[in-house]
């Protein structure tokens, strides 16, 4: 009798420490989101979608960025690594390093192959250029490499940094309309993505067109259709509906990153990768980055007014509601892990801002360089401009030695210059950076994205509402709140329902998720949690 009792402490004991973690972590970036999304477009989501998030979850509605610039990569590694470009360095999406004196791209590695022939240019990738570790490098760690990990999006950057350094795959989506990935993960893709591939899922997509989800009267959200301020895809006039056969006949498979079908094509991916990896199956933790990026090529093309832009968000409430649901019947509701978050914001179209009275403008970054160069040339007589490129301004520093130019007057001379030009806020050179106290706001934002051995010797930003970028669409990068404040939300495993105000930091996802599945925190992390998650 002795023995059963034991046997069933045992048992219990067991399920009761198996139940410290959840079976699955799901991390759900989409691509240029702002917070002011989930509310404008709340009338017409779903109650499974991001309603079930929002009122079943914990919801941060004031979270930001703190640092600059606000782009793609930064965004995914900072949210994963628990802290800035400064830590984890990656600076940009692509940029000048400075010690290596040329252009760099984020995930760019020459050292590995791509695993599908004919995809060179978009398969040789892998982390090599992130610095710091991920929370999911270090639940491979803290699994003994038994948790898997895996990450996938349409942007190769978006699937590999949030994946780690230990991750089993990652895969990203290219112009031939298929999932890729490289040799930095394995020697030949798992026989289920060639399947999918085979398939040609995107095709069953995009051969029906894009038309509006709902009765046009529904999307009064948004401006007019074809309003003036949106930009053209792939040369056709901004107008439902969209023949997306047409665009990739005379174009490629990339077409379908511009679309509301991008997302669709991932989480059906997503999907059969938690049923061929089996995720969620055991009681050993496995984690799927998952990064919707269809959202971003559709901000960027047709502007946060547009009725394509809502059109894709009511469609991506639906792809939640879906994948929501799927995780309930293959992993079990309350045995998986959710969070949600962007890896930065967008600001309003300049040009309808502009119209509304705002003066403000476009710049065009050919035209900063090139008052740069003139600049220099008429004051030293020689072009001391090495690379303009993400706010840096690199010197050519053989220049000035030859010279025997200093420093010191040459940044002053540059910080002059362009404190003339009505689009700069604030100019400040490395040694101002890297003396950073903190209470210069827009410093402090500059000085978290600073890598002395990568970045420029002057740094500046533009005022409110300014921005490099096209008369259409919209971009993003700046310090500034349209920019940086993004959804953060909770869900699933042990998650108390509730809301904050509060302002907190993209840099607190991953300490929390950290201390949620009691790991050790990423190694460059400021380990600052969001205390409202936990259990009370």
């Amino acid at each position: 009798m002795k023995k059963i009792l034991l046997v069933v402490a045992f048992v219990i004991c067991s399920n009761l420490q198996a139940q410290e973690r959840p079976k699955l972590v799901v991390g759900i970036v989409v691509d240029q989101m702002k917070m002011e999304y989930l509310y404008r477009f709340q009338s017409d989501f779903t109650e499974n979608g991001f309603k079930r998030l929002m009122n079943n979850g914990y919801t941060f509605h004031n979270a930001h960025y703190n640092y600059m610039p606000t782009y793609t990569a930064p965004g995914h590694a900072s949210v994963y690594t628990g802290t800035t470009p400064t830590m984890h360095g990656i600076v940009s999406n692509e940029w000048f390093h400075r010690t290596l004196k040329r252009e760099v791209y984020c995930t760019d590695d020459a050292s590995v192959t791509t695993l599908v022939p004919g995809t060179e240019s978009e398969g040789k990738m892998s982390p090599k250029n992130l610095q710091s570790t991920t929370i999911t490098d270090e639940l491979k760690l803290s699994t003994n490499f038994k948790g898997k990990v895996i990450g996938i999006s349409i942007k190769d950057r978006g699937a590999i940094l949030p994946a780690g350094h230990f991750a089993d795959w990652a895969f990203w989506y290219c112009k031939t309309g298929e999932f890729i990935s490289s040799s930095f993960y394995g020697e030949k893709l798992p026989t289920w993505v060639t399947d999918f591939n085979k398939e040609k899922n995107y095709l069953g997509y995009t051969n029906k067109g894009w038309d509006l989800l709902k009765p046009k009267e529904t999307y009064n959200e948004s401006l007019a259709d074809d309003n003036p301020y949106e930009g053209k895809l792939y040369k056709k006039t901004p107008f439902f509906p969209y023949n997306m056969k047409e665009m990739i006949d005379n174009n490629d498979a990339g077409v379908i990153r511009v679309s509301p079908y991008g997302n669709d094509l991932l989480a059906d991916f997503a999907k059969k990768a938690i049923e061929k990896e089996q995720l969620g199956k055991d009681e050993i933790t496995d984690f799927l980055a998952l990064s919707f990026s269809s959202t971003d090529y559709i901000g960027h093309t047709f502007g946060p007014r547009s009725i394509e832009i809502q059109d894709t968000y009511l469609r991506l409430d639906q792809n939640i509601a879906d994948f929501l649901n799927y995780l309930d019947k293959t992993v079990g509701k309350d045995k998986y892990l959710v969070f949600l978050t962007a890896d930065h914001a967008g600001a309003e179209n300049v040009t309808y801002l502009k119209d509304n009275k705002y003066q403000v403008n476009n710049i065009n970054y050919k035209n900063v360089e090139s008052d740069l160069k003139e600049f220099s040339k008429a004051t030293f007589g020689e072009d001391l401009i090495l690379n303009y490129s993400s706010y840096n301004i690199y010197y050519n520093k053989d220049i000035l030695k030859s010279k025997g130019l200093e420093l010191e007057k040459v940044n002053e001379a540059f910080k002059g210059f362009l404190y003339s030009k009505e689009y700069v806020k604030r100019v400040y050179t490395e040694q101002e950076i890297l003396a950073s106290s903190g209470s210069d706001v827009i410093l402090d934002f500059i000085a978290k994205g600073y890598d002395p051995t990568q970045n420029g010797d002057l740094l500046f930003a533009y005022k409110p509402g300014y921005m490099e970028y096209s008369a259409t669409g919209t971009t993003h990068g700046s310090p500034y709140s349209y920019d940086t404040h993004v959804p953060v939300i909770f869900y699933g495993w042990k998650i108390p329902k509730g809301k904050s105000y509060d302002k907190k930091v993209i840099t607190q996802i991953a300490p929390t998720v950290s201390q949620l599945l009691q790991i050790t925190m990423p190694n460059s992390t400021d380990s600052k949690v969001l205390t409202e998650v936990f259990e009370k």
